[in-house]
């Protein structure tokens, strides 16, 4: 059977038709997205306030683009093939993120998400029918690889100190263009600077960075055109020096992963230029490495700053090899592909080849990791590269977040807990103080936000074009692979480094992999299916419907959704300048109008009507604050802010056992934060210490057990975090404070346990005794020996000798009876 595009009877539309209007309108809504998406931080995943407008617009521009789409293909829009399937069957990744709204632990993120999903399903469609088209394709290919290439300069600019004058020609229309920089396009950790360019984290960039090395290499061999081989050859030390620069080791670990995968697709010939390509890049990379990566360190650290030395290495590195590159295309590539052309037609021949990747990489990996070699390298690359091993703290790390992603799939194993859920629940099932919104591994993260029924529906999504594509690969002739392969390249490479990484939190990143999934549907092997078959006539009129639907249900709520983004910006730069409470809070009124329960519109509200509140103590202030916070929670019940904000409206009323109950109530939902445990053992005991005054025994006991469980509860966490293995951070902070000591000991001392307030006592006393909070601890812990007939004499005297008065106090303390 005939493939429509790999095969011989291929239709005119997807070889030669010219596009109608709508498709160029398309093109340019492409264009468009592709160039100014990226410099909005790679559109993150819409978790910050800050980040959110840049998404709600490109799903608005997406669900025009769905509208142009349907009056562009509406004759070619039928339901009779895999393909025209396929892009039915994209639809189900957005429903299953609506579908766990009913278990979202945050329905501010999983909408957001819902949104995002939306706008990849839509990308999806369109690409699959306009990347049919011969002039479609190519033109969306020249897009994204432009894109890619100006990704590419953008960083490389800011690396040798041209931050400002790149971020001026960005600055307006970037969100992310701060005081005339682009924020944090060049990252600085304890490793030093670390070249992120659009996305923020340098991580991302190297996978973005490695896929698009491939693409050049690719599109090498394959352009005809003088120019073109120039142009692709003239970038790859820039993607490769790049790549050095984030100092991402899992970067440097896929990269030879890939390689070896995408070289088993190809004819020797092409293997072999391959590998040419990446040697030839590799040491011209090499040999400038050095000194453009300290001349970007120096400028970061403030010493000096001569970046026309930095671009000369970099120009003349990739000027020579961009001229390589001709002349190998020129010269050798036509000898090459009629010497191993018998070769080609060999069963298993293109395995050799990769066979021997492995070997030369494993060589080449030893040489550099286990020799002198490495110093070739600036010393904060070649130290990076040194550590790589499964015992270091990033590896450490990850493994702990899918230990612990597994934790949260075990309480909502279905569905998923919605859209952003790691971020919203990751605090409750962390092994560790660790701080990460992300988990790090789109596979993990996935399966958290929508259980095993939408991860079975996503992974029956790719795996199907996989193999389809795979399938008509495998038949198809030489020119009819070339023409859809870079699609493979980025999609591969993507996902393989997304397994361990978050890659695919950035809008953009999923932009590039769903319209490559499109571009590999629009060329897979395609068969009729009879039994699912419509009618053209009802395929249109459920296309027509669906879409029309579903872009003005997204225009609509995006619209709202960016209104009330505007309106809580208003709100908070009114908070800093204003006065005038209405002038405020008509801002913020509009804002949760528009969208009901948006968290930083709550919380910005609740913080002016309890400044109402606390000015007039007019009672309307107090219950429409604590009105808009409880019904926040329903929605939000694990927004922490949301609580705290909640709290502190409890004690300015002075409603202490109100405060206490939330402090008890989702103490497991933040197990290793420090401070929450503080405050409800603190609460404990003070509550606790107020029943027994009025003599209630029964209520005295019960806030005292809860607060010794809290106290049991860090003490055992300060011990877990001894057992981590010893390359692995423990993240935040976590240890016992001199609070949580004297609130225990005290609650033990009143529950007539001296012998175990004692051990309580003695454990906090690691501190000076002039503090008086140690002085208290040293009291009771000598009031608590005292009854129990055993004293402590260094530290009676020391304390005596500091505070002479405390001795009756002790004495008294010693005779109470509770």
């Amino acid at each position: 059977m005939s493939n429509p595009v790999y095969g011989k009877k291929a239709s005119a539309s997807r070889n030669g038709e010219k596009l109608s209007v709508a498709a160029w309108l398309l093109k340019i809504g492409i264009v468009f997205l592709m160039i100014w998406a990226p410099f909005q931080a790679g559109l993150f995943n819409g978790l910050i306030l800050q980040f959110e407008k840049p998404i709600y617009w490109s799903v608005i521009i997406g669900s025009f683009l769905l509208l142009i789409w349907l009056a562009a293909y509406y004759k070619n829009i039928k339901l009779d093939d895999q393909r025209s399937w396929t892009a039915a069957f994209v639809l189900l990744v957005p429903i299953t993120y609506l579908l766990s709204l009913l278990s979202a632990a945050s329905h501010y993120f999983a909408m957001n998400m819902v949104l995002i999903q939306c706008l990849y399903a839509i990308l999806f469609i369109i690409g699959l029918y306009l990347l049919q088209n011969k002039q479609g394709n190519r033109f969306v290919e020249i897009t994204t690889i432009t894109a890619a290439y100006i990704i590419v300069m953008f960083g490389l600019l800011n690396w040798l100190g041209q931050g400002r004058t790149v971020s001026a020609l960005v600055g307006w229309f970037s969100s992310t263009v701060y005081n005339g920089v682009y924020n944090q396009a060049v990252w600085i950790d304890a490793n030093g600077p670390r070249l992120a360019s659009v996305f923020q984290y340098p991580n991302t960039y190297a996978a973005f960075l490695m896929a698009f090395f491939f693409v050049a290499v690719f599109a090498i061999t394959r352009s005809r055109k003088w120019y073109e081989q120039a142009i692709h050859g003239f970038m790859l030390v820039p993607m490769a020096l790049s790549i050095l620069l984030t100092l991402s080791r899992g970067g440097l670990v896929f990269l030879p992963v890939v390689f070896i995968v995408l070289l088993l697709f190809l004819k020797p010939a092409k293997q072999v230029l391959w590998i040419l390509y990446c040697l030839i890049a590799g040491i011209g990379t090499l040999l400038i490495a050095k000194p453009v990566t300290e001349l970007g360190q120096q400028f970061h650290q403030g010493l000096i700053h001569d970046p026309a030395k930095g671009w000369g290495y970099v120009l003349a590195a990739s000027v020579i090899v961009a001229a390589l590159a001709w002349l190998i295309q020129r010269f050798l590539a036509p000898k090459l592909e009629q010497r191993l052309s018998g070769l080609s037609v060999r069963k298993l021949s293109n395995l050799w080849l990769p066979i021997g990747s492995i070997v030369a990489v494993v060589i080449i990996a030893a040489v550099f990791l286990g020799t002198n070699a490495k110093h070739l390298l600036p010393g904060n690359i070649g130290e990076r590269l040194e550590n790589i091993n499964f015992q270091q703290h990033s590896v450490l790390e990850r493994l702990t977040f899918y230990k612990d992603a597994l934790k949260v799939m075990k309480d909502y194993p279905v569905i998923g807990a919605g859209g952003g859920a790691w971020a919203a629940l990751y605090e409750k099932y962390q092994n560790n103080p660790y701080l990460s919104r992300q988990a790090h591994s789109f596979i993990m993260q996935y399966l958290v936000e929508v259980g095993i029924l939408g991860f079975a529906v996503f992974m029956a999504f790719i795996l199907f074009i996989f193999y389809k594509y795979i399938k008509g690969y495998i038949r198809s002739s030489e020119e009819q692979r070339e023409s859809h392969f870079i699609y493979f390249i980025l999609v591969f490479s993507l996902f393989i480094h997304s397994l361990m990484d978050f890659n695919m939190s950035y809008i953009y990143i999923g932009i590039i992999v769903f319209l490559g999934l499109a571009g590999m549907a629009a060329a897979m092997d395609n068969e009729p299916v009879k039994r699912l078959a419509l009618k053209p006539s009802a395929a249109r009129g459920l296309y027509s419907a669906v879409a029309v639907i579903a872009s003005l249900v997204l225009i609509f709520t995006s619209i709202r959704y960016i209104q009330a983004n505007d309106e809580v910006t208003r709100g908070r730069e009114l908070m800093g300048t204003s006065s005038d409470f209405q002038e405020i809070q008509a801002p913020l009124d509009r804002a949760l109008q528009k969208r009901a329960h948006q968290p930083d519109a709550v919380l910005n509200m609740s913080v002016l009507l309890k400044a109402g509140y606390e000015q007039t103590q007019n009672e309307t202030f107090y219950t429409a604050s604590y009105d808009l916070l409880t019904n926040a929670l329903k929605k939000e019940p694990f927004n922490k802010n949301i609580y705290n904000q909640l709290i502190a409206l409890h004690q300015l009323k002075g409603e202490d056992e109100q405060a206490y109950a939330i402090y008890r109530d989702n103490a497991d939902k933040y197990a290793w934060d420090m401070n929450w445990y503080d405050q409800l053992i603190y609460q404990s005991y003070e509550l606790g210490y107020q029943a027994l005054g009025q003599a209630n025994i029964a209520e005295k006991e019960q806030y005292f057990k809860t607060g010794l469980n809290a106290y049991q509860h860090v003490v055992e966490g300060v011990e877990h975090l001894k057992t981590l293995p010893p390359g692995q951070f423990q993240g935040g902070e976590f240890y016992i404070t001199p609070q949580m000591t004297l609130s225990a000991g005290k609650m033990q001392f009143m529950m007539n346990e001296p012998e175990q307030a004692a051990a309580v006592l003695k454990n906090g006393l690691t501190g000076d005794l002039h503090d008086s909070t140690m002085q208290e601890i040293a009291v009771w812990y000598l009031a608590a020996l005292q009854k129990t007939g055993a004293s402590d004499q260094a530290v009676y005297d020391q304390l005596i000798q500091i505070n002479p008065s405390e001795q009756e106090t002790i004495t008294q303390l010693a005779k109470l009876q509770f």
